[in-house]
């Protein structure tokens, strides 16, 4: 009897999953296993409080979602409230696993996590799939140590590049076994939810794509992309990419039946193109592990930035003196969701204007944003700060131009009342002493 473990993560959905499709051929038996990770619960170094409302109500539907599907093929996910090393210890102890299925994750902790695993039970055979990225390594025009320390570079070297066509959804899958997993550790029970604007899941994921792919806008793509606002201005498939819920195989192959029905342009390439980037990321996170999270990054070079409680508050709050940025970041409180332009815009504020440790801004979009993913994340803040993958050394863009260009007519500043903030910056110091005014005294 040959019993098999799929641990999913950053990937939950049923179609285009290979380690489905394996399971389904190898084993008698199958237990499907998804890990709270207790840690983004509870308040960082960074001054931030775990993952958002925003966050954790995304992730529960598409929890929710991935359940009823397993269902409808004989399955249930379990997942566990502990951290994924204790969950998979106390089933391995207890439960005669032979194969343990799993998707590479770019993060640190997931891969450290996962060599511990190897390490403590060399008998349990392990199957590594790449189920969260457009390309395996194999297909990749060179050895991960050789990536290239641009994107630019890696563009020229894998835009060619064909990707797997995306795997059906199974009909079936082996059963649960007849141990009681339930009295093994303890259990989330299925939590009911309310919809919002990104409703987590596989079935919601699919409905944008379809909905996204079916009218003219990708052919408009490139012009509309750096919005700051507007729900047909960009794909709005990054939240469900992230979660995996829908993967990169699955965008481009609709992308490339799109092309073929309506004829490729610069707007669709771009599409593409920012595919590509996140696949870069995703890379670059498995290449670099912690020194995604260093002050340095890959550089290694002292970097300006220190912590100022008051000016992180004001940031993360949207009540600095910059509208622009006020509106941005009270739009992400809001929504869980900001515009590539915006994160540009507000990263090179807190960095430049407020002289705060980028990986303080990185923290927080990891708590607030719905379409978090490690590696585009962080290797994005580094790029921005000038510690990663940008020849340039950093971007530090002129606020006022960035407005002019992207709100000119102050609507989206508006809209989030980004005008509203207090006008003073500094109340207190660096050591949190008292700024008064200067007097005669």
């Amino acid at each position: 009897m040959k019993v098999g473990l799929v641990w999913f993560g950053d990937d939950l959905r049923s179609a285009d999953q290979n380690i489905l499709w394996r399971a389904m051929q190898e084993v008698d038996f199958l237990v499907c296993l998804y890990c709270m990770e207790p840690h983004h619960q509870r308040p960082s170094r960074y001054a931030t409080q775990g993952m958002s409302e925003n966050r954790r109500r995304f992730l529960q539907q598409g929890l929710n979602d991935l359940n009823a599907t397993l269902a409808k093929v004989g399955q249930t996910l379990f997942v566990s409230t502990m951290d994924a090393d204790t969950s998979l210890n106390l089933i391995l102890n207890e439960v005669p696993i032979s194969h343990l299925y799993r998707n590479h994750h770019g993060g640190w902790d997931e891969q450290q996590t996962l060599k511990r695993i190897e390490n403590q039970y060399p008998d349990v055979r392990i199957q590594i799939d790449h189920g969260l990225s457009l390309f395996t390594p194999s297909q990749l025009p060179f050895n991960l140590t050789g990536l290239p320390e641009s994107f630019s570079k890696f563009r020229r070297l894998v835009e060619n590049v064909d990707s797997t066509t995306p795997l059906p959804s199974l009909h079936k899958l082996p059963p649960a076994p007849s141990f009681n997993i339930h009295n093994i550790m303890p259990w989330q029970h299925q939590i009911t939810d309310n919809h919002s604007a990104f409703t987590g899941g596989e079935e919601a994921a699919m409905d944008q794509l379809s909905d996204y792919f079916s009218t003219n806008l990708p052919n408009q793509y490139k012009a509309m992309r750096n919005e700051l606002d507007g729900w047909e201005n960009s794909t709005k498939l990054s939240p469900w990419l992230a979660q995996g819920s829908l993967s990169a195989r699955q965008i481009k192959a609709s992308l490339d039946v799109y092309e073929r029905d309506h004829g490729a342009s610069e707007s669709t390439y771009w599409i593409y193109f920012e595919l590509l980037w996140r696949e870069y990321f995703h890379w670059y996170a498995t290449r670099y592990g912690k020194q995604l999270f260093l002050p340095g990054g890959l550089t290694g070079k002292q970097t300006q930035g220190s912590y100022y409680a008051e000016r992180f508050r004001k940031w993360s709050q949207g009540n600095t003196p910059y509208p622009i940025v006020n509106a941005c970041m009270k739009q992400l409180n809001e929504t869980g969701f900001m515009s590539n332009r915006g994160r540009q815009i507000v990263a090179s504020c807190l960095i430049y204007e407020l002289g705060i440790d980028w990986r303080y801004g990185a923290a927080y979009f990891e708590e607030q944003l719905i379409d978090y993913n490690v590696g585009s994340n962080w290797g994005n803040w580094q790029y921005i700060a000038g510690v990663g993958a940008d020849p340039r050394g950093g971007r530090h863009f002129n606020l006022e131009k960035q407005t002019a260009q992207y709100d000119p007519n102050q609507n989206f500043t508006h809209k989030w009342q980004g005008q509203v903030y207090d006008t003073q910056l500094d109340s207190v110091d660096a050591a949190d002493w008292p700024i008064y005014p200067t007097s005669s005294n």
